[in-house]
């Protein structure tokens, strides 16, 4: 017997992002990648987002706390940086937040 995948954290991202218009997402490497008009936006893994990052914008997540995405104990993907829960939770800063994201990918 194989358990379902619990997804209620993805489909809450996916609602809390609707603001941004249509976000892609597509299963990878154990969790989620997020799309936006075709871009690479976040990671969704074991309940957690991860935005991209650039050296300029990674300042308000390191100031929270936060870490970069480190899917195993060999690897880092150091332009990815956990979003704090209290982001995750506001809607609005939410999508400030993916706004920055997206801008990263341009850096």
């Amino acid at each position: 017997m194989t358990m379902a995948r619990d997804d209620s954290f993805k489909e809450f991202i996916l609602d809390q992002l609707q603001g941004l218009g249509e976000i892609d997402c597509r299963a990878m490497f154990g969790g989620y990648g997020l799309y936006h008009r075709g871009v690479f936006l976040a990671i969704l893994f074991k309940d957690r987002l991860y935005f991209k990052t650039s050296p300029g914008s990674r300042k308000p997540y390191v100031e929270k706390g936060m870490r970069s995405f480190k899917p195993n104990s060999k690897q880092t993907l150091r332009s990815y940086y956990e979003v704090p829960v209290e982001v995750i939770e506001s809607r609005d800063e939410l999508a400030e937040w993916a706004r920055k994201a997206l801008a990263a990918r341009a850096q």
